[in-house]
């Protein structure tokens, strides 16, 4: 049981090639693309939005 504990615990070579293998069986090969565009763009506006509000800031200062 501690064994599968520390292999859980530890984000390894073992731990990311399950969670490679557990997102492609979810999602297919094809979908994969689509959700990483998706995650990309997320990225980028939460990116954006948090450099508006520091410029909203500044200029209230």
């Amino acid at each position: 049981m501690m064994s599968l504990n520390m292999f859980l615990a530890i984000p390894g070579g073992y731990s990311i090639i399950l969670i490679v293998v557990v997102v492609l069986l979810l999602f297919g090969g094809r979908k994969i693309p689509e959700l990483m565009r998706g995650l990309g763009s997320g990225i980028k506006e939460f990116k954006d939005a948090t450099k508006d509000e520091e410029t909203k800031k500044v200029e209230k200062e």
